[in-house]
């Protein structure tokens, strides 16, 4: 396993103890010595391992940033390591007493534990960039604590890191990604901004990288390493540290960082912030991404079976006797709720009744404060005349390598990916005729729970003679959490002629081919008509 040096430290240093009893057990389990005790630097942070057999293969590992150690008498002390960093609760994972032969003995091991534990706090306290860390996490001021704990907890299960890595349009577009450019990886340095399984770090290492610092806050990162390890000729090039790229400290800076941070809509989960945060921190100035920039694609539709199915859910509240109780009262309340969550779903493109604008984040520039509050303008010609059902949003990312450009796309029509498509659904449709332009804003601002509020509006302008003297004909909008979303999953619905001829003609706009970049590396996001892009 690689450790990261310390320039205060030796890189090990070894003691022998007489005897540990292992407190988890009833009764307590003795294990006789002599035993190997060595603080060392192991997965980028200083920890204690203790050997419990004379050939290694046994070890009990404590992380000197969560561990403490207490005298109990002359020869005995005890050390016990938290469990949990995510909750304010501190609880034991495990728990052992030392005995010592002599005094001395005891003394220097309390003296090495302080200044390895010393040597957690020296490196926490200054950045790469120089400025001085606070005591709390930045994650930590802008996230709740509970929605942080069931986010870990979330990736820390390998049946869910095994749905992303079915997902072979995902995990596949980052595979040639690399590979394809891995003139880019070849001999560089590479961060993996949560790296999950590390799968990502295991392909920077295929491509030929220098090093690979796999970066991993959830318990992931203990089956990231089992992984690797698992992978040895690629492993001995990657490092795996337990941390939010918010807190860790690496030993170099880094020339490339791969990372899988879209959420639904591209923003939820907030991990974008994460992302720009660990540019800021590692990136060498001019270094790449993988991805490099996002878009968000937004087009209006048209789905009266979603409509009806969504309505048709708060029927329920309309029971005058239920069980002897008049539910009405609440009917109001029960169908906003149910539109105020967007729709995750596959859905047909021959719903879209106009061309897709786009909203473009470049990764590279992007400041974090951007990604706090999101505000798009949206402007459409209605290529049918329908009634208007919501918002339909996908997006796409590109990995702006070196020899090829490849782009990751969710949008509909495309190859399912695990992210589908969403939809914010208007309680109050609005009725268009071909050619009339429709307009409006969606705005998301970020919360504390990890994701956005999401507030869209959308008006039919006037149409027909004398159109440019009026004003908006209907208005309608709605707010919705996209924390909540509802999960759609059917069969698709048969649609009228009208709109099977319209066929895929509505997503051209997307611009998927891939022109040849200038100097600057941005001509390759030119946005799909001179209104309809914005570039964070």
């Amino acid at each position: 396993m690689n450790t990261i040096p310390s320039e205060n430290l030796k890189h090990h240093q070894n003691f022998t103890v007489a005897s540990i009893s292992l407190l988890a057990s009833n009764p307590p389990k003795l294990v006789s010595g002599p035993l190997s005790a060595i603080f060392r630097s192991g997965s980028g942070f200083p920890e204690l391992q203790f050997f419990l057999d004379p050939d290694g293969q046994n070890s009990l590992h404590f992380d000197l940033r969560t561990t403490q150690l207490f005298r109990l008498g002359e020869f005995q002390s005890l050390c016990v390591s938290e469990g949990s960093e995510t909750i304010k609760e501190r609880t034991y994972s495990k728990g052992i007493t030392i005995q010592f032969k002599e005094e001395e003995e005891s003394s220097s091991f309390h003296g090495a534990f302080e200044k390895w534990k010393h040597e957690v706090v020296v490196q926490g306290s200054n950045l790469p960039n120089g400025t001085v860390s606070s005591s709390k996490s930045k994650f930590d001021d802008k996230i709740e604590a509970s929605s942080a704990k069931m986010y870990f907890h979330y990736y820390g299960q390998l049946l869910h890191q095994q749905n992303m890595l079915q997902d072979y349009v995902r995990t596949g577009s980052y595979y040639a990604a690399v590979i394809e450019n891995a003139a880019d990886f070849a001999g560089r340095v590479v961060v993996d901004v949560g790296a999950g399984s590390g799968i990502l770090s295991l392909f920077a290492a295929q491509a030929g990288a220098k090093h690979v610092y796999a970066v991993e806050a959830s318990e992931m990162a203990d089956y990231a390493q089992k992984l690797i390890a698992g992978n040895p000729i690629l492993g001995q090039r990657i490092t795996v540290i337990k941390g939010k790229v918010e807190d860790v400290e690496l030993p170099e800076k880094a020339d490339i960082l791969i990372s899988e941070p879209m959420g639904t809509l591209l923003v939820n989960e907030r991990m974008l912030e994460s992302y720009v945060i660990a540019r800021d921190r590692f990136l060498v100035p001019n270094g790449k991404m993988f991805p490099t920039v996002g878009r968000i694609h937004m087009a209006p539709f048209s789905d009266e079976y979603l409509y009806v199915e969504i309505a048709n859910k708060s029927l329920f509240w309309q029971q005058q006797n239920y069980y002897g109780v008049d539910l009405t009262a609440l009917h109001g309340t029960a169908f906003q709720g149910y539109f105020s969550q967007p729709v995750v779903d596959a859905f047909d493109p021959r719903l879209l009744v106009a061309p897709a604008v786009s909203h473009v984040i470049n990764f590279t520039t992007v400041k974090e404060e951007d990604l706090y509050e999101i505000d798009i303008p949206l402007k459409f010609t209605a290529s049918v005349g329908t009634r208007i059902h919501g918002l339909a949003c996908w997006f796409d990312v590109l990995f702006n390598g070196s020899t090829v450009q490849r782009w990751l796309t969710t949008a509909p029509g495309a190859p399912t990916t695990h992210w589908y498509q969403l939809r914010c659904v208007l309680s109050q449709p609005i009725y268009v005729m071909p050619g009339q332009e429709i307009t409006g804003h969606l705005h998301m601002i970020a919360h504390s729970a990890q994701s956005y509020t999401i507030n869209l509006t959308m008006s039919a302008k006037m149409w027909g003679p004398g159109a440019e003297q009026g004003g908006i004909l209907q208005t309608s909008s709605c707010r919705l959490d996209l924390k909540e979303p509802y999960y759609r999953m059917s069969q698709p619905q048969a649609y009228s002629v009208d709109q099977d001829q319209q066929s895929n003609q509505l997503l051209q706009s997307q611009d998927l081919q891939l022109p040849s970049l200038d100097e600057d590396g941005l001509d390759f996001i030119q946005p799909p008509n001179d209104s309809g892009a914005q570039i964070l």
